[in-house]
């Protein structure tokens, strides 16, 4: 018989809970879990892994991640460098030693989760397509097809090796981290589908629960359309304040340029690269920041707010096929609904820029500096507790230092075995008082509107600019909400997994308050604006503010010095000394306006009106055929490919493209020449997926010459899909030759014939790229103009007596910058930048300074930079008083590379009062 959907849940008794033991406890699927898990098991602990989701779809990197913001690559960035912009970043507050953890070992962990399956982008040598963003340092990595990421790191978890040492508990939401004896010794916690009440024992404990992105309220009103993962309500930063950890820079708050009404990143990381930028009405650009920071984002709330707004992330300058690959990257890698959105509005991006606006308040170490105090083997203040990922304070740590804090967290944690004692009674009874009392008030007022009110007063009162009497009224609001809390209502497990979450948010909107009442100063740009404390103020605040619970119970407050740098960053001076113990921090009197003449008036406070009936049904499930169910129950059971076969010939394609997806979750041995003899099957979603999958694998599969055989033969078929992928996988395994690829330059696919360009340019094939020159699609031949400036046979060749004679790849460049499209000339004067820029190509790259198209002028003067001096200096500093920015800012560049001129240094100087905010930025630090 079943329970009536309005029928409330029965409270379980305390001690009815479902106990589990580990040495090591995770908890949160997300970036960090999911490493801290893998590596604590590699090092022989048992692990749980405990998520209120499921981790196959949990955390941040659900739905992919389309590159990575810091990736130090040896060859393209240092370690110290890296250390020291983010230093500049967060205004010197910082402890080097864990910032310096990222910088040394995220290149190990890209190779480490290229070894899963994860793909980042690489030039046709195989060597990493780092990008530079920022005007100082390289180190953003593009995944074009992040897509996936999650799924590999689940297949990870799923391994055999692995599924004997970990314990997935999906549906399962801790509220609090259980201590005794001043360490951490396990959770208390609730499974989210059952209700049951759940405990778990533990000889270390992980946080790994994400940012606190549901503070703010977004300016949509929709509780969770925010700029973070909603699923992320401050968890781990409750859980980590009630076990009495330390947590640090609070008051440094998340705010992120994002677009306007739809609450999704813009994705200038994305976008910068292809050629978009950010700019005023007017089409200028205006940020003067070279990072990121909130810095940045206090001058873009500056142009927001002024008559130069509103602010636009340009895209609609640039060519067709820059366009049509942001687009497949922004609106599947990134945000699937971001295409359905601008759809909506009638907006794209060859005719319409984006309008940019700014997000709610968040907490998030890694995007800012707010977050759980951890040292750099991610250990918090209190023993046995770990913080990894966007909880951990680590400040700009994103994707990569999440990975990275997650295997420190593993490794440091494994040494431990589960604790053996009693758990602490007083603490369960709080967990499960926390958990269940909703359900003893079944008609109060629901979550969703308890929420909005809280999160509309962190709006109201905590967001900047700050003020000291903001602030203190946002302190009695969040005191009055724990009346409104503790009388929320709730009937099934769901709802109470929500009404939990309130208590999380709460928690931390009081954190985010009252840390920003102790530091009476402004910092961090737009993250800390004080309007009551304009001003940066090193001499008292250069330090950490760290919070903590008092044994009594209040939160209270010390200021931290920031420790020696481990690299020297100019302007910041760390000072040292003593920790200086704030207490409590009292909120102002704000009860009255000015002087009170009169004692006040008693009035009563009236009561909450009731909710409104919340509407309540059961989703039905969507049909499923029995051969489907099977095969999907094999992915559970890590099957060999004999047991996957049936399937991938069965009758009907549904079943053998589900056989793909099972066969790409597992891998079992043989599973690449599987999926390349998938590219020929007779339904177009079964090839399609198959290529997919072998774009998804490529970096875990043998180059066996089975494999090569499959995808030699698919080059024949009718599939330009299939032809195209197998092309890549081909490049990307090194399974190819000239002799093969060469054939797919005459293919009917513009698509084939780039994959064609990019393979024979893996295997130096200079000649055939060059003759293939003069192909009849535009995108083509741009892209055999960029794929000839990475070639080594671009080099002069010999020294003649009338000068160096060009190779080959000049040869077909010469040809290339008499193209007559814009966009080939500007990628053919482009590549000579690379490849040098010899006589007499010089002088026609000087010439070409006058042309009508900007893209053009851009690349001559990209070319000059590797012309002689003499004859490129002159041309590049008239070039400096073009009307395009662009120009410019190529101009600049170019200049630079010429910097031990005097004439060039000369015309640098004038270039630093330009009005474009990269011209000048550039042209400084050339300087």
């Amino acid at each position: 018989m079943t329970t009536p959907v309005n029928t409330p849940l029965e409270i379980p008794a305390l001690s009815d809970a479902e106990e589990l033991s580990c040495d090591v406890l995770v908890i949160g699927g997300g970036t960090a879990g999911t490493m801290a898990a893998l590596t604590a098991a590699e090092h022989g602990a048992r692990v749980i892994l405990l998520e209120k989701a499921h981790v196959r779809h949990s955390g941040a990197l659900a739905m992919g991640m389309d590159g990575v913001n810091n990736a130090v690559v040896p060859g393209r960035a240092e370690p110290d460098d890296y250390v020291a912009e983010i230093t500049r970043a967060n205004d010197g507050i910082v402890d080097q030693s864990t910032v310096r953890q990222t910088a040394t070992r995220g290149f190990a962990m890209v190779q480490r989760l290229e070894s899963y399956g994860v793909k980042f982008e690489k030039d046709e040598h195989g060597e990493y397509a780092v990008r530079q963003v920022h005007r100082s340092g390289s180190y953003v990595l593009p995944m074009p097809e992040g897509k996936d990421v999650k799924k590999v790191l689940y297949r990870q978890l799923r391994r055999r090796e692995m599924r004997e040492r970990i314990r997935i508990e999906n549906r399962v939401m801790p509220v609090r981290v259980l201590t005794a004896r001043g360490q951490a010794v396990g959770a208390a916690g609730f499974n989210t589908r059952t209700g049951r009440f759940v405990t778990v024992r533990a000889g270390a404990v992980i946080l790994a629960t994400g940012a606190c992105g549901r503070l703010g309220l977004p300016a949509s009103g929709y509780l969770y359309g925010t700029y973070e993962n909603p699923t992320n309500a401050g968890d781990g930063y409750a859980m980590a304040y009630h076990a009495g950890a330390e947590l640090t820079g609070i008051e440094c708050f998340q705010i992120n340029p994002l677009i306007k009404d739809y609450n999704g990143p813009a994705c200038a990381y994305v976008a910068n690269p292809f050629g978009g930028h950010q700019v005023n009405r007017h089409g200028e650009r205006f940020v003067d920041s070279d990072y990121w920071s909130g810095q940045m984002m206090a001058e873009f709330a500056a142009e927001v707010a002024s008559d130069r707004g509103p602010v636009y992330l340009k895209l609609s300058h640039l060519p067709e096929e820059s366009v049509a690959a942001l687009e497949s990257i922004l609106h599947s890698t990134e945000r699937p609904t971001r295409g359905t959105f601008h759809s909506g509005r009638g907006h794209d991006y060859r005719t319409h820029d984006i309008e940019m606006h700014i997000s709610e308040i968040g907490l998030c170490g890694g995007h800012s500096a707010s977050g759980v105090r951890v040292d750099d083997h991610a250990r918090t203040t209190v023993p046995r507790l770990y913080a990894a990922g966007d909880l951990a304070c680590v400040p700009h740590n994103y994707m990569i230092g999440a990975f990275v804090f997650g295997d420190l967290a593993g490794a440091d944690a494994a040494r431990y075995t589960a604790y053996e004692g009693e758990l602490p009674s007083g603490q369960l009874r709080e967990a499960h008082d926390l958990i269940y009392r909703p359900l003893r008030n079944p008609d109060g007022p629901p979550q969703t509107q308890v929420e909005y009110k809280l999160r509309r007063f962190v709006n109201d009162y905590v967001a900047p600019p700050k003020s000291g009497a903001r602030l203190s009224l946002a302190l009695e609001a969040f005191e009055r909400m724990r009346d409104d809390i503790a009388e929320m209502g709730a009937r099934t497990p769901h709802e109470l997994m929500r009404c939990a979450e309130v208590t999380f948010i709460r928690d931390c909107a009081e954190m985010a308050a009252r840390a920003s009442l102790a530091r009476t100063e402004s910092r961090w740009g737009l993250y800390h604006d004080r309007l009551d404390h304009p001003r940066r103020d090193d001499t008292s605040w250069f330090h950490h503010l760290d919070l903590y619970k008092s044994p009594s119970g209040t939160m209270e407050f010390t200021t931290r010095p920031v420790a020696p740098y481990l690299v020297p960053v100019d302007g910041f001076t760390p000072v040292g000394g003593p920790s200086r113990h704030l207490g409590e921090v009292h909120p102002q009197q704000v009860a009255t306006a000015g002087a009170r003449e009169a004692a006040p008036v008693t009035m009563a406070h009236g009561t909450a009106p009731s909710g409104p009936t919340v509407h309540r049904a059961a989703a039905a499930d969507a049909p499923t055929t029995p051969r489907l169910l099977e095969l999907l129950s094999l992915a559970e059971e890590e099957p060999e490919l004999s047991s996957i076969a049936p399937y991938l010939n069965d009758a009907d394609p549904t079943v053998r493209r589900t056989a793909v997806t099972v066969l790409t979750e597992t891998v079992p041995p043989g599973t690449g020449p599987a999926l390349a003899a998938a590219l020929v099957d007779a339904d177009a979603d079964v090839r399609e997926a198959a290529a997919g999958s072998l774009r998804e694998l490529v970096e875990t599969l043998p180059p066996e010459p089975a494999l090569r055989d499959g995808l030699a033969a698919a080059l024949s078929g009718a599939d330009p899909i299939v032809r195209a992928a197998a092309l890549d996988v081909l490049r990307a395994l090194r399974l190819g030759d000239a002799a093969l690829f060469r054939d797919s330059l005459s293919d009917s696919s513009i698509a084939v014939r780039i994959a064609a360009v990019r393979a024979l340019v893996s295997v130096d094939a200079t000649a055939e790229v060059a003759r293939a020159a003069v192909d009849r699609s535009r995108e083509v031949r741009v892209t055999i103009a960029k794929a000839l400036g990475t070639t080594a046979a671009g080099q002069p060749g010999d020294t003649t007596p009338t000068g160096p004679e060009p190779g080959t790849a000049h040869s077909a460049l010469s040809e290339l910058i008499d193209d007559p499209d814009a966009l080939v000339r500007a990628a053919a004067y482009e590549a000579l930048g690379a490849t040098g820029c010899p006589a007499p190509l010089d002088a026609r790259a000087v010439a070409a300074l006058s042309d009508a198209a900007w893209q053009v002028r851009a690349g001559s003067a990209t070319a000059l930079s590797s012309a002689d001096p003499g004859s490129a200096i002159p041309a590049l500093a008239k070039a400096l008083a073009d009307p395009n920015a662009d120009v410019r800012k190529a101009a600049v560049l170019a200049l630079t590379r010429h910097r031990a001129v005097e004439d060039a240094r000369a015309a640098l100087a004038t270039a630093t009062a330009d009005p474009d905010a990269d011209v000048r930025a550039y042209a400084a630090r050339a300087l």
